[in-house]
């Protein structure tokens, strides 16, 4: 009985003791062969985890290089563009051309000259015209001029009525009849608006 005991005891030590604890996937705690066995699995996690911060680290130090990379760029307007954060779909209406523009210089012109956006090279006459005295858009009327009998008063109480305004028109081929609620012009041929002094008018653009 003794003996069969010894060999029993003999086979376990021979498979757990005796035996290549990294082959057999344990290692020995402190306390020797008897105090217990932890797994490869266990140590290969706390090495994963000892591994962690330096590979947290790296990544962090690499995020500091490519913001520095950036930042160390030379920024060139001509190439930022930004991006339209309007929908596709969404329909966007061209812009008119000559929209928002302003006359220079500013003509008056007959019924001959062509109305439109007057400059040195497209000498046309200017049809929306303000009065910055009077604060009225002007009116014109072509193949007209103003009777001699106007005054500031008919202008100053008929505006901006065709009907009553009407009274005072009379019919000349080529002449265009302009004004506002305190002046008025009769004009045959291309004009400067620079060069009547007393007219408060202006562009009010196109």
């Amino acid at each position: 009985m003794a003996k069969d005991l010894d060999e029993l005891l003999d086979e376990v030590e021979s498979k757990f003791c005796g035996s290549d604890p990294l082959r057999l996937g344990i290692v020995e705690r402190p306390r020797g062969c008897g105090g217990g066995v932890l797994s490869n699995d266990r140590s290969r996690a706390e090495e994963k985890e000892t591994l962690r911060p330096t590979e947290t680290f790296k990544k962090e130090d690499d995020l500091d290089s490519l913001i520095n990379e950036i930042f160390e760029e030379p920024f060139d307007k001509k190439h930022f563009k930004l991006k339209s954060t309007s929908s596709g779909n969404a329909s966007v209406r061209a812009p008119t051309q000559g929209l928002g523009k302003s006359c220079s210089p500013v003509y008056l012109g007959g019924s001959a000259v062509p109305c439109g956006i007057g400059t040195n090279t497209s000498q046309r006459a200017c049809d929306h015209l303000r009065c910055i005295a009077c604060d009225f858009w002007i009116v014109s009327y072509d193949d007209h001029r103003w009777d001699t009998s106007c005054d500031y008063l008919f202008f100053r109480n008929n505006m901006p009525e065709f009907h009553k305004l009407k009274t005072k028109l009379v019919k000349k081929k080529g002449t265009r009849a302009y004004a506002c609620q305190c002046s008025w012009r009769t004009i045959e041929a291309l004009t400067d608006l620079q060069n009547d002094h007393q007219l408060r008018w202006v562009c009010g653009k196109h």
